[in-house]
């Protein structure tokens, strides 16, 4: 079962990196261009995404769903906005706009090939390093369901 969940994984990876070059949001212009609100073609693939994500949990939320792989059992929570999904948020969007690059299109343009993704690469594995060192307590904790308080991640899987 391990190794169909990598399987899948990547093969879901792959489809993903391929749309992702298909239809130019591994390119930087196109990225500068929407930042710039000089076009609108990004904003509406994003639409389009939280659409489909929106219909997608709606119909799952419906009745019980397990996982296709594996089989366990789909929940899923809301959590309130905190400072650190703000302080994310901010950096992210500071970081897309100087890198005019997010995560899929780093790695779709280390796919296709593109030499200075590399750096782009290493910038957010050091962004990634850095958080790991500077983190003093789990900031997703994870938990059973049991306990006064006890949160769950907006999407987790339980037995």
């Amino acid at each position: 079962m391990a190794l169909l969940k990598v399987v899948a994984g990547a093969a879901i990876g792959i489809v993903f990196g391929v749309v992702i070059s298909w239809s130019g949001m591994a390119s930087p212009e196109v990225i500068r261009h929407a930042l710039l609100f000089e076009q609108s073609y990004l904003y509406f693939m994003f639409a389009s995404a939280v659409g489909t994500a929106w219909l997608g949990l709606a119909l799952l939320r419906r009745r019980e769903r397990r996982a296709v792989f594996g089989g366990e059992r789909l929940t899923y929570g809301r959590d309130a906005v905190e400072r650190r999904h703000v302080a994310g948020a901010l950096l992210f969007g500071i970081g897309w706009g100087v890198a005019d690059a997010c995560p899929a299109p780093i790695a779709a343009q280390l796919g296709q090939g593109v030499g200075w993704a590399v750096f782009t690469a290493a910038g957010a594995a050091a962004g990634i390093w850095v958080y790991l060192k500077r983190r003093a307590v789990e900031t997703e904790p994870a938990s059973d369901g049991e306990g006064e308080g006890a949160t769950r991640p907006a999407f987790a899987t339980s037995p």
